[in-house]
């Protein structure tokens, strides 16, 4: 997925005003560097969503049976290793 700049920061804005009204005013992270470090978690996540989405669209081409996109069988498998391969890439956190 690819959004503009003007959304990204839009969303980071939204995201570190809901940051500080969870933390509060005792927050010790000032105002640009909260929003550079929430716009950097963004930007990552949409990088790794849009790795897997490839990843999920290359595997499907790969079987031997063509699977139109589009149809329910493309939906579910798709569905399915996005999932997977999600799982498998964000152990870690």
């Amino acid at each position: 997925m690819i959004l503009s700049d003007e959304k990204i920061s839009h969303l980071s804005h939204l995201i570190a005003r809901e940051i500080k009204k969870e933390v509060g005013t005792h927050l010790l992270v000032d105002d640009p560097e909260l929003l550079k470090g929430v716009k950097k978690i963004v930007n990552g996540q949409l990088k790794l969503f849009s790795e897997i989405d490839h990843f999920a669209r290359n595997k499907i081409q790969t079987y031997s049976r063509k699977i139109p996109e589009g149809s329910r069988e493309w939906d579910v498998m798709y569905q399915k290793i996005l999932g997977e391969e999600m799982a498998k890439r964000t152990r870690s956190y």
